[in-house]
């Protein structure tokens, strides 16, 4: 039926679309042509005259490829129901003069982006699209309607969008034909009741929201941590771990080796009340054994070979430093002999304990060696809280406890071949 310039063959037989495409060219005034329910199949590339513009295909089995066979001058196409299962921005290239397209009851799940510049209408309902997003209307610039109910929406953060930002006037079936599809605990709920929080949604908020919050979760914990002496207690945590490491390290160096003490306790005779009161009360009533001038020293000895030989019968040296410490003779001797004998016996013996800070420009200049061993080794730093105090036993007592089963209390066994620890500057002393 034609009528003012419309031809309509809808509900026919026909099946060769380029045959049909070639007999318009002689319809000058045919503007609009309807060939929906027809059997019409793609087999021949197509010649469409210029004048016909609107081009109906509903209700055929075409498939994707239908594109490729329409005139580049059609500002109307029809592709309803015709089985096409994707749409390409490539596919409307091709036409420049487009205006209005439906793609009702097809399978095509996704809207492309930049699709098309002069679409007017989109008729996309009853498809398999489950969001519109943002970034595909921004593609159609010029659009005017869009159908898209009767689709399986996804209500989440990807058609938060769409649910309260989107111009409902583009609409013409909303709200009634959009429900959602998924999650299972909101379906056949219309979107128009679905509600979501815009900080769920939006990445940029959460992460404004996020950031100044992590930061003073951090800020509070970071004052907790300072306030509660956290500094120092993983300090003594560290010493501790290294304290065992070692431990194992030595254990093949020294398997041979038996000592009559745990420890050699050097100190200036003014901390004597400190060592006394603290220091041995603790070390000896959690059953180590300890070495002490003013009480373990041979009468009738040299002081110099007293201290080697306590040295040599100790498995460590500890060593309770402070500003009488370094103001003392004898106990740079002790640090001396202590130095040497760790370095013969290839041991790690050395133990310092800070009784109170000490000025680097206080040190004397015999004890430059004593800085430095300060940068090297592991030490203790004395703390007055009571509490740390616990924690500061503990890694003392591990520190002289590594060696426990080769500890001999009756017995002492010199190191074997040990080499001389008498320095030069000590002669006229044994003279």
């Amino acid at each position: 039926m034609e009528d003012q310039g419309h031809l309509s063959l809808s509900k026919n037989r026909f099946v060769d679309l380029s045959f049909i495409a070639q007999q318009t060219h002689q319809m000058k005034y045919l503007e609009s042509l309807d060939l929906s329910f027809n059997s019409i199949f793609l087999d021949k590339p197509c010649f469409w005259p210029i004048h016909i513009t609107s081009l109906s295909l509903s209700n055929n089995n075409l498939g994707n490829k239908v594109f490729s066979f329409l005139s580049q001058y059609l500002q109307r196409i029809d592709l309803s129901k015709t089985v096409i299962t994707a749409l390409t921005k490539e596919d409307l290239l091709q036409f420049p003069m487009l205006t209005h397209l439906f793609l009702s009851s097809n399978s095509i799940k996704v809207i492309p982006t930049d699709l098309s510049p002069t679409l007017v209408s989109l008729y996309i309902d009853q498809n398999y699209i489950t969001s519109v997003s943002r970034e595909s209307l921004a593609g159609l610039p010029s659009l005017r309607t869009l159908k898209a109910g009767d689709n399986p929406f996804v209500c989440s953060c990807d058609s938060y969008w769409f649910m309260t930002t989107l111009n409902k006037s583009l609409l013409p079936d909303w709200p009634l034909d959009y429900t959602c599809s998924t999650p299972p605990s909101v379906a056949d709920l219309p979107m128009s009741e679905y509600r979501t929080s815009r900080m769920s949604c939006e990445a940029w908020l959460q992460a404004a929201v996020a950031l100044p919050v992590t930061m003073l979760i951090v800020l509070a914990l970071c004052s907790a941590f300072y306030a509660c002496d956290g500094v120092w207690y993983t300090k003594m945590l560290w010493m501790w771990i290294r304290v065992k490491r070692r431990g194992q390290k030595q254990a093949n160096l020294l398997n041979n080796t038996t000592f009559r003490y745990h420890s050699f306790i050097s100190y200036s005779h003014q901390d004597s009340a400190w060592v006394e009161s603290k220091l041995v009360p603790s070390l000896e009533g959690a059953g180590l054994s300890l070495c002490i001038h003013e009480r373990d020293f041979v009468p009738g000895q040299w002081i110099v070979d007293n201290i080697i030989n306590c040295v040599e019968a100790s498995y460590k040296t500890l060593f309770v430093l402070s500003n009488h410490f370094v103001q003392s003779e004898w106990c740079n001797y002790e640090l001396f002999f202590a130095q040497h004998r760790a370095l013969d016996a290839q041991q790690d013996s050395l133990v310092f304990i800070l009784l109170e800070p000490i000025p680097t420009n206080s040190l004397p200049k015999k004890f430059l060696k004593l800085r430095r061993l300060l940068m090297q080794q592991t030490y203790l730093e004395w703390p007055k809280d009571e509490r740390k105090q616990q924690v500061f036993w503990v890694n003392l007592r591990t520190m002289l406890q590594v060696a426990d089963h080769r500890i001999l209390k009756d017995m002492a066994l010199e190191l074997t071949q040990s080499a001389s620890l008498i320095p030069d500057d000590l002669d006229p002393l044994l003279k």
